[in-house]
């Protein structure tokens, strides 16, 4: 079994709210640990993150405490970065063992060509999609973390993100949804996973599936992948909820 989870949004809000947040997550995918195979982690799991040589955010250990102990039990690990989260150096590679991906994927799981991308990139508009490639250039963020300090450049990146309010955007919902549908076509993988859009959805068209997990620290959606199957899912009190699912061929 494969798990997607996308939009955590980890440090969006206070901490007691983050507690609870984070305490969800480590029960759902705990309750499920014993059948999983293989965690996907597809951006926007940290609301804002900068990781310097020597430093790392605070904050959400018990989370990563769980993925170090996963990946040493020999369960791999996927993060793909999003727009929130995209400055990762070695820190969840060489200490917890994650594989960070930076660009959109094709990845064999469990038998199936599955696709991996947060969304941002692929679906901006030109002048968006050159700004989000140059922030995300290895000479501005060296600038970045080399003329601002650890606490100023985090406290700045944690302003920004308070700019901009995570709102479902029906126009990013269906440029998603087309990017995907493409994606099949072009018969570059026999299932699409995306993020970025918060609507947790699972679709299903002639050439393939199409799932996007939701945005976890709201509904506390996400996906699973078994050998004939995918399933979009809600954790509850009482354990997973199945929402949705398709049978794969």
């Amino acid at each position: 079994m494969v798990l997607f989870f996308a939009d955590l949004h980890l440090g969006r809000a206070d901490p007691a709210t983050e507690r609870a947040v984070e305490q969800a997550l480590l029960a759902c995918l705990t309750a499920l640990a014993e059948r999983v195979q293989h965690l996907v982690l597809v951006g926007d799991v940290f609301h804002h993150y900068i990781e310097y040589r020597y430093l790392v955010p605070r904050g959400f250990v018990r989370f990563q405490a769980l993925l170090a102990d996963w990946t040493a039990r020999g369960i791999p690990v996927t993060y793909v970065v999003g727009n929130h989260d995209p400055w990762h150096r070695d820190y969840f590679e060489q200490e917890l063992g994650v594989r960070v991906l930076h660009e959109a994927a094709v990845v064999p799981l469990l038998g199936h060509r599955v696709f991996l991308d947060h969304g941002d990139l692929a679906i901006a508009r030109p002048l968006a999609r050159v700004l989000r490639r140059l922030l995300r250039h290895p000479v501005p963020v060296w600038l970045y973390r080399t003329l601002l300090p650890g606490d100023l450049g985090l406290a700045l990146a944690r302003r920004v993100t308070q700019w901009r309010p995570e709102r479902l955007n029906p126009v990013t919902v269906e440029r998603l949804r087309c990017y995907a549908r493409r994606v099949l076509q072009e018969k570059r993988a026999d299932v699409v996973v995306l993020g970025h859009s918060h609507q947790a959805e699972l679709l299903r068209w002639p050439d393939g599936l199409y799932l996007n997990p939701g945005c976890w620290y709201r509904d506390q959606t996400f996906g699973l992948l078994e050998d004939n199957a995918l399933s979009l899912c809600r954790w509850t009190p009482d354990g997973p909820q199945t929402l949705i699912r398709y049978a794969l061929s």
